[in-house]
């Protein structure tokens, strides 16, 4: 993945070449080159511990020559590696919407802090074992990158046409993924000669509380789509209540605590309006829930300040004046003493950490204190990567190596699918069904190789489509 990607000739065919999520989940980022203009469609971090060296690789093109980062949304593995970018010479614009240009900030400031942070653990536990990791002992980028990487946020509204040059335009469609998601297309040439390729983003899911529905597919000639849950589909929103409260009076009835790793974008939230809903149901015994995410409180706000991106239903609660992430015994938690102060109440406690694949952040230190604990539960309500933490926890390892140390997994280990923010299978179907012709070409992105394959064969018998799964580095011409 490290060679180095040459411009394309002035008048050839545009061209898209697979930098990231490609053969894998995580890492979102694909060039697309025409007239001259280099546009990014993402540009995330990759979270898998075995590709997780392509971080510190050099872009496989000079950042300096991107004219812009056209950004789906705010997760990690889509934005992620935006500081570092800048940081290395992109000067162009980050065309998204208002709202994830918001989220944004809040995501790229604590990415930065934990890259911070975990350098210095890092170099002090290699200096105490007198060894050297993988990876530099310095951050992939720091705070003042992030704040040299705002400025070049360009927001534009859903359907807005952003001319971009070379004579490409976009535009965003709500993807119903997360707050601010959207799906992106591109135009270039004209009249009977205008062609289309749209990037699916990350595609939600319908009838689900908080977000609109997606909006189905456009006409295109291309496709990139991504497969994250291609291979299933996911349990009905009516079991996600029972499920969650069976798992809360259980560990309650053992005395433990329930440790939910979660992304702090949109599932948390989530997590909090369920809970609201079961507690004033007297579906569950009253609890004290702790979200332990100083960037989820952040996000949570900016869910409350932004009532007009939300559906119908929440949209009208919130005119009431009542939040869906407010409820008696939510305690909201900001500092690492207050953190820590958890770990000394009695009783069954939640707490709600990121991070969601349990890479970084307190979620770390909560799993060291209850993951040997019979009477205690993990539970998984997000995507679990190959080769992450939570991965290896969900996938039944008797020990895992967490800041430094081997930790015995005793804890109950459970899982709720139906949270995903991610459309399954017959729901990506369902997306791309509205097409009213095939488009040329339709690559499946954004899945572990076998779950982007199964999905790429299901579009090509179910839909009729000419599909294909590449591989990182993977270029081909849209002629």
């Amino acid at each position: 993945m490290a060679r180095r990607i040459e411009r394309s000739e002035p008048g050839a065919a545009p061209r898209l070449t697979f930098l990231g999520a490609a053969d894998n989940v995580t890492g979102s980022r694909y060039l697309l080159e025409h007239g001259g203009t280099r546009v990014l469609v993402d540009c995330g971090l990759y979270q898998e511990r075995e590709f997780q060296a392509r971080n510190w690789e050099p872009f496989p093109v000079p950042p300096a020559s991107i004219d812009a980062v056209l950004l789906t949304h705010a997760h990690v593995d889509h934005c992620g590696y935006l500081p570092r970018l800048v940081r290395d010479g992109f000067r162009g614009r980050i065309v998204t919407t208002p709202v994830t240009a918001e989220v944004a900030a809040v995501v790229l400031a604590d990415s930065a802090k934990i890259q911070v942070e975990d350098a210095d653990f890092k170099k002090r536990r290699h200096e105490r074992e007198r060894r050297t990791g993988p990876h530099p002992e310095v951050p992939l980028y720091t705070p003042e990158d992030v704040e040299a990487t705002l400025p070049l946020f360009a927001p534009a509204a859903y359907g807005a046409a952003v001319p971009l040059g070379g004579g490409l335009t976009a535009r965003l469609r709500d993807a119903g993924h997360i707050l601010g998601s959207a799906s992106v297309l591109v135009d270039w040439g004209r009249g009977a000669d205008q062609r289309r390729i749209l990037f699916s983003g990350d595609v939600g899911r319908w009838d689900k509380p908080l977000l609109n529905d997606p909006e189905l597919a456009a006409a295109a000639d291309w496709i990139v789509v991504e497969s994250t849950y291609g291979d299933r589909v996911h349990d009905p929103g009516a079991q996600i209540k029972e499920r969650l409260a069976a798992v809360i009076t259980d560990t309650r009835r053992r005395g433990g605590n329930i440790v939910v790793p979660s992304f702090a974008l949109e599932r948390t939230q989530e997590i909090l309006w369920y809970l609201a809903e079961l507690l004033a149901e007297d579906h569950i015994q009253h609890l004290l829930v702790f979200v332990d995410s100083p960037m989820a409180v952040r996000v949570t706000d900016i869910f409350e300040r932004h009532p007009e991106v939300l559906d119908a239903a929440m949209r009208a609660r919130m005119a009431r004046r009542a939040s869906p992430f407010r409820f008696p015994g939510l305690k909201l938690i900001r500092t690492v003493d207050e953190s820590k102060a958890i770990n000394h109440i009695s009783g069954t406690v939640m707490v709600i950490a990121g991070s969601g694949m349990c890479t970084g952040g307190r979620i770390k230190h909560h799993l060291v204190r209850n993951l040997p604990r019979r009477e205690s539960t993990v539970l998984f309500v997000g995507y679990q990567a190959g080769g992450t933490l939570g991965r290896e926890i969900l996938d039944g390892a008797k020990r895992v190596r967490i800041l430094g140390d081997q930790v015995p997994v005793r804890a109950r280990v459970a899982r709720i699918g139906g949270f995903s923010a991610h459309a399954d299978r017959d729901e990506l179907l369902r997306w791309a069904s509205v097409l009213k012709r095939p488009p040329k070409g339709a690559f499946v992105v954004h899945g572990e190789p076998e779950v982007a394959e199964g999905f790429s064969r299901t579009l090509a018998e179910r839909m009729g489509w000419l599909t294909s799964v590449p591989s990182a580095g993977d270029s081909v011409a849209l002629a």
